[in-house]
């Protein structure tokens, strides 16, 4: 039986690139977080459901107990339902107490979507504010600025070596973002494929990614959280549009993507 070898170098995996509830719940596509891996470095980013699934099932094979930290942009459950069992697989169990943990205040005050009793399990829980930077290993990353959605939320711009790479969180459009998050990959939570109406919930669409991209001007933009209007739409076919009208290679993430970050 050939044993089967873990991904080689740098990389970003999208374990999964649901948006939304109904895309979430009916697992249209999958909910498992982005994967970020960097110079030795492992970082999980917004487990929501099934990620542990998912990252044992993920070929080449991941290791949850090689993990160096889980980082949510903000608390809701598509973000952070398999928050407590990574940490339980990060820390084998809570026998080893190790890994760091990186969220907004609002996931560890009333509600908590951190457990009291995991919390003891990893060296640190680090509270996430705007405008900080913070370091894990190899990966340095910062949270620009405090996203315009229904709990506390923040996006992430990490610094890969020589590689920038920023993740729009969930948000509302504000004028200030194309600056915030220029970075050579950007990745943008793109839910809607239309705007958002009076009293729904606030995420992008395919307007601002256009216009983000346009004055970002990103050596690549990576659609991705994908609603159920833009899975109608075909989200492939709506990133090829946006190649087309911007200049700039757009690609749609699929689940299982794998970033190569070797350039």
């Amino acid at each position: 039986m050939t044993k089967r070898k873990r991904p080689v170098g740098n990389f970003i995996k999208f374990m999964g690139t649901a948006g939304a509830r109904h895309v979430v719940s009916q697992q249209l596509r999958s909910s498992a977080g982005i994967w970020v891996e960097y110079a030795g470095t492992r970082l999980l980013i917004d487990p929501g459901p099934g990620t542990l699934l998912k990252v044992y099932k993920a070929r080449p094979t991941l290791k949850p107990s090689q993990l160096d930290a889980i980082i949510l942009t903000h608390r809701h459950v598509d973000h952070s339902c398999d928050t407590n069992v990574m940490i339980e697989a990060m820390t084998q169990g809570g026998t080893l107490r190790r890994g760091r943990v990186f969220a907004p205040r609002d996931a560890l005050e009333e509600e908590p979507v951190i457990y009291q009793y995991v919390r003891d399990y990893v060296e640190e829980i680090k509270i996430l504010q705007s405008g900080e930077r913070y370091q894990v290993g190899a990966i340095q990353f910062e949270t620009p600025v405090r996203h315009r959605h229904g709990v506390e939320t923040y996006g992430l711009k990490l610094s890969l070596g020589s590689v920038t790479v920023s993740l729009i969180a969930d948000t509302a459009f504000f004028p200030e973002i194309p600056s915030w998050y220029q970075a050579e990959v950007m990745i943008l939570n793109t839910v809607r494929l239309y705007p958002t109406g009076p009293g729904e919930w606030v995420h992008l669409c395919i307007d601002d990614a256009r216009r983000i991209i346009q004055q970002a001007q990103p050596r690549l933009g990576i659609l991705t959280h994908f609603g159920v209007s833009l899975l109608k739409a075909d989200p492939k076919a709506v990133a090829s549009q946006l190649t087309e009208e911007t200049g700039i290679k757009v690609i749609a993430a699929s689940d299982g993507l794998v970033l190569k970050l070797d350039w």
